[in-house]
């Protein structure tokens, strides 16, 4: 006799053996039939969980072979997994600093991948050619953004090709600060990061005169003139708005000509610093997007490239999957110790990690802080572990490397190309709108139905491995796209000019 319990039959993946959750492909609806013959009991909209056993309150929910979190109450084989009847609980981590670190097996020199770029005067690879106006205090960013609203209405840009563009970096701090407190020092990094990224043709930094970042001050600290392509404009000591607005425009005009004999020349790809951020997560995310940047990730190692992951609290809870592949004990006591700072700067301004998660990533089917964290980490690759950097902080090291940051993604990814990126990838599953001059950023979809919604923002689309596409030629195809882009291929979010709003330094610590 034919069984009429189910209507459809549900599309689900099981990510690991030992999970007793999977994720839905499609929408499942109550007394579809599961490929186990299991069936579902409620509702489960696309990307999110579906119980494949009987947990019992407190059990915990496990998927990529990992806990994300605890049952609530008894959740019934076939219902529907998210944040009405699941959280976080506690979890013993083994961290095993360096148990599964393994050397990088790199491309020989002679057959590495090559991109277009600019090769700077400290030997340095840039794959684009600004010129940026900086800020030292908020009461600075309108005279910056005068100065390239008039070098932009002029039409001068279009006698110099070479260059891409001015772009006016404004920020909201750098008045009452501690001189030797977190926020000058990490603005200072910030700032002169900025500065001297290889994208960068030349810079000029416009200050008020009274402010607490002192421009002298950033100028000692990093030793350096001001020459034909670095300058620095004070109001105070200029004489006002007009006059330094006037100043700006000249020393631009100046500049120009200087920027544009830059010429794109055969670059070996161990010079890219590939920034990786993952914004607008959903329940796929670490299922396509992010396991296959990863390869993407491992894949520029293996050239001599470095790649740099993020979002100190969206590894929370999946910290111990990086501090296994630490190259150097160090290197893991030192991810270690940037979680305990994060715990207790949580806990001193009343909030908890597990808050991490947003609206759009529950709605996109993301449960608690340790499931987004073990989908984020995806991001990283297999490659060893060979640093890890406080925010804005020079990227030293080759290969695969870790800087501290937010997961707030325009703070985060402005200390990754303060600490040296010139290119980056960003997946999104619900479909983050986001640029980051000077840095061109690739936007990657985790999902077709929202990449063909949103076309016109996203650059790859990795939905396509729930459809059979491997995650090895997907991998490829965002390194080949990373070649692309970093000879000149404009992105999406270049061609609609985003990218100068997003300039965000972090701000720790007190105004005063």
């Amino acid at each position: 006799m034919q069984d009429d319990t189910t209507t459809a039959p549900a599309e689900v993946l099981i990510l690991n053996e030992a999970d007793n959750v999977a994720v839905a492909i499609r929408m499942i609806d109550a007394g579809d039939r599961l490929p186990s013959g299991l069936i579902a009991t409620q509702r489960v909209p696309r990307g999110h969980k579906i119980a494949l056993a009987d947990v019992p309150e407190g059990g915990q929910l496990r998927k990529y072979g990992q806990s994300i979190g605890i049952a609530k109450e008894a959740i019934p084989a076939g219902a529907w997994v998210h944040e009405h009847n699941v959280g976080m609980g506690t979890t013993e981590l083994d961290y095993a600093i360096g148990s599964e670190a393994k050397p990088t097996d790199h491309v020989a020199e002679a057959d590495r991948a090559t991109f277009q770029g600019y090769r700077r005067a400290n030997g340095k690879a840039g794959t684009r050619n600004y010129i940026g106006v900086l800020t030292s205090v908020n009461c600075s960013t309108t005279v910056a953004g005068l100065i390239v609203e008039q070098i932009e209405r002029s039409g001068i840009l279009d006698d110099y090709p070479n260059v891409d563009g001015i772009i006016a970096l404004k920020q909201a701090n750098g008045c009452i600060v501690d001189g030797s407190g977190s926020i000058f020092t990490v603005l200072r990094r910030t700032v002169w990061g900025y500065a001297s990224n290889p994208n960068m043709g030349g810079a000029l930094v416009v200050g008020l005169g009274c402010e607490g970042f002192q421009i002298p001050k950033l100028k000692e600290a990093y030793t350096t003139e001001e020459g034909p392509t670095f300058r620095t404009l004070t109001i105070q000591e200029v004489g006002g708005t007009r006059k330094t607005v006037e100043a700006g425009v000249e020393i631009i005009k100046e500049m120009l000509p200087l920027v544009n004999t830059a010429k794109r020349e055969t670059v070996p790809a161990s010079e890219l610093t590939l920034a990786m951020q993952c914004g607008g997560s959903d329940g796929y995310s670490g299922i396509t997007a992010n396991p296959a940047l990863g390869l993407a990730s491992d894949l520029l190692v293996r050239h001599g490239g470095t790649t740099i992951l993020s979002e100190t609290p969206e590894i929370y809870g999946a910290e111990h999957l990086l501090t296994r592949r630490a190259a150097r004990p160090e290197v893991g006591e030192k991810l270690i110790e940037r979680i305990r700072w994060w715990e207790d700067y949580t806990a001193r301004n009343n909030m908890e990690m597990n808050n991490n998660p947003s609206p759009g990533n529950k709605l996109g089917g993301l449960t608690t802080i340790l499931e987004k964290s073990l989908g984020a980490v995806a991001k990283g690759g297999s490659a060893e572990l060979s640093a890890v950097y406080e925010y804005a902080e020079p990227i030293t090291e080759k290969g695969f490397v870790f800087m501290d940051t937010p997961g707030y993604d325009p703070v985060s990814a402005t200390g990754q190309v303060a600490g040296g990126a010139n290119v980056m990838c960003f997946t999104t599953g619900r479909g983050s709108a986001y640029g980051c001059k000077p840095c061109p950023s690739i936007k990657i979809a985790t999902n077709t139905p929202m990449y063909d919604k949103m076309l016109d923002d996203m650059d790859l689309n990795a939905g396509d491995v729930l459809d059979g596409v491997s995650l090895e030629e997907k991998g490829r195809q965002i390194f080949e796209a990373i070649l692309r882009v970093a000879s000149g291929e404009r992105t999406k979010s270049e061609q609609w000019g985003y990218g100068a709003n997003e300039f965000v330094p972090w701000h720790i610590g007190a105004v005063v």
